[in-house]
């Protein structure tokens, strides 16, 4: 894991987060600074810099992550919800650890109304 990586240090406990679910491959934790009433990020443990940067040999990790995604929004009782995955700063991408944006608790369709 780098030492610089944000994600790696949330990992590490170095950096505190409002964790929600964490196992041995993936955490669970709510953003700093949502995008809506409910906007929790999924990591995993192992440090790819973005979905491109996930192989074949990642498939299951991949699958993984939008499943615990899934589970934690029923938890947080949001069964409608946004999943977003940005790669690259170009897409919006800020922290190059790959991670999952799960965001809910408000219309999220386009066009609004």
């Amino acid at each position: 894991m780098p030492d610089n990586c944000l994600f790696c240090k949330i990992i590490r406990g170095e950096v505190p987060a409002d964790k929600l679910y964490e196992d041995d491959e993936v955490l669970v934790f709510r953003d700093i600074a949502p995008q809506a009433p409910v906007h929790f990020l999924v990591i995993p443990k192992e440090h790819l810099t973005g979905p491109a940067a996930a192989t074949q040999e990642n498939e299951r990790l991949m699958g993984k992550l939008l499943r615990i995604g899934a589970e934690t929004a029923a938890k947080e009782e949001i069964p409608h919800f946004r999943v977003v995955a940005n790669n690259g700063s170009q897409a919006g991408q800020t922290v190059f650890h790959l991670h999952v944006h799960i965001l809910g608790g408000r219309y999220m369709a386009w066009p609004p109304g």
